[in-house]
């Protein structure tokens, strides 16, 4: 767990407006995606999905709080080690993230999103495996989100069988 001598100084206001500015990067992937999904709450329901699919109010809640801890981790990396190659992976993973919900949702292409979210899920893999040189707290944070992912990559995959 080294420092760079590239770190930032994380004392004082601008570590707090940094956190500031990794939730708000969070907080547009989240709405990238969050457009994607406006209104259709009645084309997930129309799918032919598992059993073991879960309703789609759980979405939002889960989400938010994953994208919580996705901000939090990264400031944290980026607290001891500044722009490092871990929060470029960071960015890599948050940007598919932004970019899975319009593929599935909005396009419809459920064999285009499951390509698309095993390259999320390695990314994020890629992210947590670099952030165990730097912080283990933020590699813990990272880890219901990339649990979740894998959850929701099994989903996308089932939802493209059944509904092809």
């Amino acid at each position: 767990m080294e420092t760079s001598q590239n770190a930032p100084r994380t004392s004082g206001r601008r570590r707090w407006w940094a956190l500031v500015g990794f939730g708000v990067a969070v907080f547009i992937a989240a709405a990238i995606g969050g457009l994607g999904v406006q209104g259709t709450t009645d084309e997930y329901a129309s799918l032919r999905q598992p059993d073991w699919a879960p309703p789609s109010w759980l979405f939002g809640p889960v989400w938010s709080l994953l994208y919580a801890l996705i901000a939090v981790a990264g400031w944290l990396v980026w607290r001891r080690v500044g722009f490092s190659p871990a929060l470029w992976a960071w960015t890599a993973q948050l940007v598919l993230n932004a970019i899975w919900t319009p593929l599935f949702f909005g396009a419809g292409q459920y064999g285009l999103a499951f390509a698309e979210i095993v390259l999320m899920w390695l990314a994020i893999g890629l992210t947590v495996l670099l952030f165990t040189r730097v912080s283990r707290v933020a590699t813990a944070l990272m880890l219901p989100y990339w649990a979740w992912v894998t959850f929701a990559a099994a989903l996308n995959l089932s939802i493209w069988r059944l509904n092809a």
